[in-house]
């Protein structure tokens, strides 16, 4: 049975750049994009102290459909078709707290992304058929500590707080956008389980997502509560195969001029998909596809993720 000592960091480094997504609520999807955020052994902070990268790659494609309107900026939309694209490097420090019941992490990740929107826009009484796209330096997420708690070698829970900021440009004015234009917080907490001698793994994360008013658009998104889990049954050969899910549930409504027109544009998603491990050596990488569905108030497609973690 494999102990926290030799389990990766997939985890705590991916989760930072997981939590990043394509647009805020008051775009039609919330800071996480659904089932992206559950993560390998998300339970764990291993006690090797040390620092470690994480590369990854995000593609997401979804649309609102129908005559449903959708705040964007200072207007909304109606009929809006995004594609989403991101590249980011996640770098996290193990503390040299050594071997014991508790050990430490701390976590930055820099995002690049490319954001492609068409819709029919809506001002006023006018409306117009328009696409736009942005590119560049994405919101920043912060982890400031990750703290695991080693019940035995086949069960572990985290708790982090993911904080992102805004430093990528934003411009009210436009239909893409690489920044969220606001500050989000997002308390954690993650359990992974062990069974068959280390081979088979349960992880589960749940979280909660509090957002700052955007200022420029005087828009203030709802609390948002997310479940992540997966199952993955991993082989000699390095190889491990299984299913990840996602639930995305907004507790509170949006509120400003145009969120309230809108009734408060709750959201709220499902999805579900296959998973890919492969580790050789200090290098893992993984890859999942799922499908949204029971979706509202959000875009709705087919996220994709691949990751890469290297541990120095």
């Amino acid at each position: 049975m494999p102990s926290a000592r030799s389990l990766p960091l997939v985890a705590a480094l991916v989760a930072a750049f997981a939590c990043v997504p394509a647009h805020a609520t008051e775009g039609g999807l919330g800071k996480p994009i659904t089932g992206l955020q559950g993560q390998s052994y998300a339970g764990v902070v291993p006690p090797t102290p040390g620092f470690n990268l994480a590369i990854g790659y995000a593609y997401y494609s979804g649309q609102i459909g129908g005559q449903r309107e959708t705040p964007i900026g200072r207007s909304t939309a109606i009929g809006v078709d995004a594609q989403f694209s991101l590249l980011s490097f996640t770098g996290l420090y193990v503390w040299p707290t050594g071997e014991g019941r508790w050990n430490y992490a701390s976590a930055v990740a820099v995002p690049f992304a490319k954001v492609d929107v068409g819709a029919d826009l809506r001002i006023g009484r006018i409306g117009l058929s328009t696409d736009d796209s942005d590119s560049g330096l994405f919101d920043m997420t912060i982890v400031p500590v990750i703290a695991s708690r080693h019940f035995s070698q086949t069960k572990h829970m985290s708790l982090a707080l993911y904080i992102s900021a805004p430093t990528g440009s934003y411009d009210p004015d436009k239909l893409a956008n690489v920044s969220l234009n606001n500050w989000s917080f997002s308390p954690t907490v993650a359990y992974t389980q062990l069974g068959q001698a280390g081979t088979l793994e349960f992880t589960t994360l749940a979280a909660m997502d509090f957002y700052t008013e955007n200022t420029a658009t005087d828009y203030q998104n709802g609390a948002v509560f997310r479940v992540d889990a997966l199952l993955i049954k991993r082989t000699r050969s390095g190889w491990g195969f299984g299913a990840a899910g996602g639930w995305i549930e907004q507790l509170e409504d949006d509120t400003g001029p145009t969120a309230d027109r809108l009734n408060g544009f709750k959201g709220q998603s499902l999805a579900i998909g296959p998973i890919a491990t492969y580790k050789t050596g200090k290098v893992e990488f993984s890859a999942r596809w799922l499908y949204e569905f029971d979706v509202e108030n959000r875009l709705e497609g087919n996220p994709v993720l691949i990751t890469g973690t290297i541990t120095f």
